[in-house]
């Protein structure tokens, strides 16, 4: 594990620096390293805090820079959030106030990086000792080689897709240790700012999962570099990226960070670890099993559960026809929700499915360590995988994303509704008040007549802002989202079984959804 390396990361540190030595960073309420990071650091390496600090600041703001308009005379804009900056000042003031935990990560991962490189160069500083901080930003060769070559492609190449449908976003996960998750870190971030591409990655020692966006070249390049990695390519292989039609357009930023879990279930890989998952299924094969599953649908009593390991938003708008939908708002909620229904998969044998395949990973871990059923299946691939086979199959409706489009659609189904008026409807849009993050489900007629908010309450109070005055803050969800139960328990054990998918419920008073 090259852990004493420290990947390229664009400009050097002392650039950096000059670039932005007009900025203020030294608020040690907006970054600030922890105590457990202080007593980790070399002395050495803790006078040149303030320098990493100073180049997190610097690559984050430099990575959410955008073409000017052409009517502008200005060089550059930057767009971050879903607002565009037209000035230095403005921008900078925005990621110290809004991103001061991106920028903490991202120091920090610098200043693990100075550290093992320290440790490894210590013959060097003594030798030169008037320039230790020249010492820290040495290139090391064997990381240039874990970053593609892209001398054979041009800036615009690598771009064309930033407003365009030209390019496409990659889905990914791999389950495999990774001694120094920090060192991972830097090293996606300097490959992901190479290639222009946008995105989230996720970043663990259980391993990694990412969602990224951009020209095909980029793409194909990032796929690349991951299949050469020494850490991944006796795990990853071409068929585990997932592709759609997309672009780097698709994310507002680039965000690549370390965490406990590179899927948030909310109990530690210590506890439940990716090693014991259920049994991976081809498409083809969990195909056969749903056929199966449907043709006794008749049946008083079946063994077979298929389960939905999404959120309720997700499954509102495409399902397995069949399949027992949890009305849950967060995968963090899923362990709960089994523990709170364990009768209902007692004995039984689970066939699971998510976007990806990832959520399953951890999910049937969870479910298996449970000891109460049969067999735990999972669907290798998720439905991205299926979908490339069987775009015809038994998933009906659109797949949603987390990015920018929301959903992808593979055949002509529609399986939700209107929130207003009942029509057959899958397009979500965010909730039009500000204040509120929820999706909506309002179809073009209900959004002229001015029904462009998730319930009632924000409706009200969006037209109460409306004439008053303009507020920034954000909440996580609205009233109506508080009166879902949080950990709702299932009615019914037997599941009810339909060739076609019913009429959507609403979401008032549900429990759990079966179809």
């Amino acid at each position: 594990m090259p852990s004493s390396t420290t990947p390229d990361e664009g400009d050097d540190l002392e650039n950096c620096v000059l670039n932005f030595s007009d900025l203020d960073l030294k608020e040690s309420h907006l970054i600030s390293p922890s105590h457990s990071l202080k007593a980790e650091l070399d002395g050495s390496v803790k006078k040149k805090y303030s320098f990493a600090k100073k180049k997190a600041f610097a690559l984050f703001v430099r990575n959410k820079q955008v073409p000017a308009p052409p009517f502008d005379c200005k060089e550059k804009w930057w767009r971050c959030c879903q607002q565009l900056f037209a000035d230095q000042t403005s921008i900078h003031r925005h990621v110290a106030t809004q991103h001061g935990d991106e920028i903490y990560q991202q120091t920090t991962s610098i200043l693990k990086q100075l550290t093992a490189t320290l440790s490894a160069s210590k013959s060097l500083m003594s030798t030169d000792k008037k320039s230790p901080l020249k010492d820290y930003l040495t290139p090391c060769p064997e990381v240039s080689a874990w970053l593609p070559d892209a001398s054979c492609c041009s800036s615009d190449e690598l771009m064309r897709s930033q407003g365009s449908e030209e390019g496409e976003v990659l889905l990914y996960y791999c389950y495999c240790d990774l001694e120094d998750p920090h060192w991972v870190c830097a090293w996606q971030t300097a490959l992901c700012q190479c290639l222009h591409l946008t995105g989230k990655v996720r970043i663990a020692t259980e391993g990694i999962n990412g969602t990224v966006g951009g020209s095909k070249m980029a793409t194909r390049l990032y796929v690349e570099a991951m299949l050469s990695c020494p850490l991944f390519k006796d795990y990853l292989c071409k068929n585990d990226f997932k592709s759609s039609k997309g672009g780097a357009h698709c994310f507002p930023e680039l965000r690549v960070g370390v965490f406990e879990e590179i899927v948030p279930m909310g109990i530690s890989p210590s506890k439940i670890s990716y090693k014991k998952p259920g049994i991976h299924l081809s498409p083809g094969e969990f195909h056969k099993e749903v056929e199966k599953l449907l043709s006794r649908a008749n049946e008083e009593q079946s063994d077979t559960i298929l389960l939905d390991c999404r959120n309720f938003y997700e499954s509102k708008i495409g399902r397995f026809q069949g399949c027992l939908a949890p009305d849950i708002r967060k995968f963090s909620y899923f362990p709960s929700y089994i523990d709170k229904n364990l009768d209902v998969f007692r004995q039984k044998r689970v066939l699971m499915y998510c976007t990806g395949g990832i959520r399953c990973e951890r999910g049937s871990a969870y479910l298996r360590a449970k000891g109460v059923c049969k067999e735990v299946f999972q669907l290798k691939g998720g439905i991205h995988k299926y979908l490339e086979e069987f775009p015809d199959g038994f998933y009906k409706g659109k797949l949603f994303v987390f990015d920018e489009r929301y959903a992808l659609a593979y055949n002509n189904a529609v399986v939700s509704e209107c929130s207003y008026c009942g029509a057959l409807w899958d397009q979500y849009k965010l909730c039009s008040t500000p204040q509120c993050r929820q999706l909506v489900l309002t179809c073009y007629a209900c959004r002229g007549q001015g029904f462009t908010a998730c319930c009632v309450m924000c409706q009200d109070k969006g037209s109460r802002q409306a004439s008053g005055p303009t507020q920034d803050s954000f909440k996580e969800e609205c009233e109506c989202t508080a009166q879902r139960p949080r950990i709702p328990r299932e009615q019914h054990v037997q599941l009810p079984m339909s060739p076609e998918p019913g009429p959507e419920a609403s979401d008032a008073g549900e429990a759990g959804r079966h179809f």
